[in-house]
């Protein structure tokens, strides 16, 4: 058995504010928000942090670590029709990143994300909030911005349960992808087919998402403050 580096910093930085931000975004639009005031005004501010997030994530898919990158999970319809095949039937090949499905659902889930928080930028509650492009279209393509924010957001309700649904799987198959998301390393018995990630600590790193960083950072403050 040995560990191997899957998970960059950034990542697994990425991966935990979005958990947060997007179980703050769902209870005030679930619940009536208790204890929070103005659950309308915490929806918004957690979507735009989710905005900013997902900003980083397409920027860190093209320039981040081995496994961060959409070249090194994203695969063609044959690998992704063996890997499902071998999902059903047994002696599923390990993968240090995401596998087949699960790197085809990551960017349906990113897409899903980003159509969610665009959408929401252009609504308004009919009393108090008013988004920041609220206004900029007209009344009839508000209307159906609502509507989709309100369908995709189930939509996304659906994936987490998916994913979830997964993370039980993987884990009764043996593998750990949880802890992963901490340590960032996973344990494997041979060499997994996709090899080794990059080892890359968060300060050296940080000079690489220093331009991702930054565009994230004046996304969610200009949000945040109009």
């Amino acid at each position: 058995m040995k560990r191997v580096m899957v998970w960059d910093p950034w990542v697994r930085l990425f991966h935990w504010i979005l958990v947060g931000a997007m179980a703050v975004s769902f209870y005030t639009m679930k619940t009536e928000g208790y204890p929070l005031l103005f659950p309308i005004d915490w929806h918004a501010r957690a979507g735009y942090v989710v905005l900013g997030l997902i900003l980083f994530r397409w920027c860190w898919g093209l320039i981040g670590s081995r496994h961060a990158r959409f070249t090194s999970f994203l695969r063609g319809p044959r690998q992704l029709w063996s890997y499902g095949k071998r999902f059903v039937t047994g002696g599923l090949p390990e993968y240090a990143g995401h596998n087949p499905l699960g790197g085809w659902v990551v960017l349906v889930m990113l897409l899903s994300l980003t159509l969610q928080g665009v959408s929401g930028l252009f609504l308004h509650d009919d009393i108090l909030f008013e988004a920041p492009l609220y206004g900029t279209v007209g009344k009839s393509t508000t209307g159906n911005l609502a509507t989709l924010h309100v369908y995709n957001g189930n939509f996304l309700l659906i994936l987490v349960g998916l994913h979830l649904v997964a993370l039980v799987v993987h884990r009764i198959k043996g593998e750990r992808l949880v802890g992963a998301m901490f340590t960032g390393r996973k344990r494997f018995e041979g060499e997994p087919v996709d090899g080794g990630g990059e080892v890359v600590k968060l300060m050296t790193g940080l000079w690489l998402a220093l331009i991702p960083l930054a565009l994230a950072t004046v996304l969610v403050v200009w949000l945040w403050n109009s």
